[in-house]
């Protein structure tokens, strides 16, 4: 019994760092936007850097890049909708949203994904879902109040930019939990994807001029870019081994410990500091997410969002 307390203890444990490490992200993203990088140009190098990592994982175990259609499938939806589109509009928006912000929106995930798996028959419906979902649009009509959360009326339009990354980690979810990882393991299939995504995404960033070498000038921003993409690949890592050991379920609960990190981390880095109806909001939004959210996943080789 008490070898199995301490396993439980171990698992927690690591399920609160990778909530504090994920969350730790935001912010991080926020000061990556600081020098005037625009989007592409940091996806691309936040691609490399996955890709590196990834590779470094899964590649020593004999498992690495599969060329089958059903996986070249895969790569390219969970590259546009995992990276390139929600990366864009993130970078965006961080710049001109608070990180804590962002970091409360992100949680919405499932809400988005509600409605949209009830229409395509993957989910049944539930009153009680449905009144998760009348939370979580309260939440963000707290939000997007004038004066109510946040400190300038006109960050209200980058809101639905903000969302635009929530809604795209639902259809990757969706898409995943319908037609699998293509026979792949969550940490190949995902290399695989950043491989994909580093590929289209170099071109649209040189044909935009979004591109930049971060060796010529060093700095703040380019640090916080490496360290928050380096930081993203190890706990994505972490978190398809905690899945394994102790179930989708429980290792999808760090989704709630991100918000509240994010937050934290905006606070101690960046200095934000939020109103009453912000938290306000957080309560409604999280209390939603936690009705909607379905009991049973599909097991720990789901690809969460990134």
């Amino acid at each position: 019994m008490a070898g199995m307390a301490e396993r439980r203890w171990f698992l927690v444990a690591v399920l609160l760092c990778l909530g504090l490490g994920w969350g730790l992200t935001q912010p991080l993203g926020k000061i990556a936007t600081s020098d005037g990088h625009q989007p592409f140009g940091l996806i691309f190098w936040q691609l490399v850097i996955c890709s590196l990592v990834l590779g470094a994982i899964t590649l020593p175990r004999g498992r690495g890049l599969v060329f089958t259609r059903a996986a070249l499938r895969f790569y390219l939806v969970v590259a546009a909708l995992g990276t390139l589109i929600p990366n864009a509009t993130f970078y965006l928006s961080v710049a001109r949203l608070p990180s804590g912000v962002m970091s409360m929106l992100i949680s919405a995930v499932p809400m988005i994904a509600f409605p949209i798996a009830l229409m395509l028959g993957m989910e049944r419906f539930g009153w009680g879902r449905l009144a998760g979902l009348v939370l979580g649009l309260v939440a963000v009509a707290l939000l997007a109040a004038p004066g109510a959360a946040l400190p300038d009326p006109a960050m209200v339009a980058f809101l639905p930019v903000a969302l635009v990354g929530p809604l795209c980690y639902a259809l990757e979810g969706l898409y995943v939990a319908r037609f699998g990882t293509a026979g792949m393991d969550p940490v190949q299939a995902m290399f695989g994807a950043s491989v994909t995504g580093m590929v289209l995404c170099l071109p649209i960033a040189l044909g935009t001029g979004q591109f930049f070498d971060p060796f010529a000038d060093f700095g703040r921003a380019e640090v916080a870019l490496a360290g928050s993409s380096a930081l993203h690949a190890v706990i994505y890592a972490a978190y398809v081994w905690l899945a394994f050991r102790a179930g989708a379920v429980f290792a999808s609960q760090c989704s709630y410990i991100v918000t509240g990190a994010g937050i934290f981390w905006a606070m101690l880095i960046l200095g934000e500091r939020f109103s009453p109806v912000l938290w306000l909001s957080l309560v409604l939004l999280l209390s939603g997410v936690a009705l909607v959210s379905p009991r049973k996943r599909a097991g720990p080789d789901e690809v969460p969002a990134h």
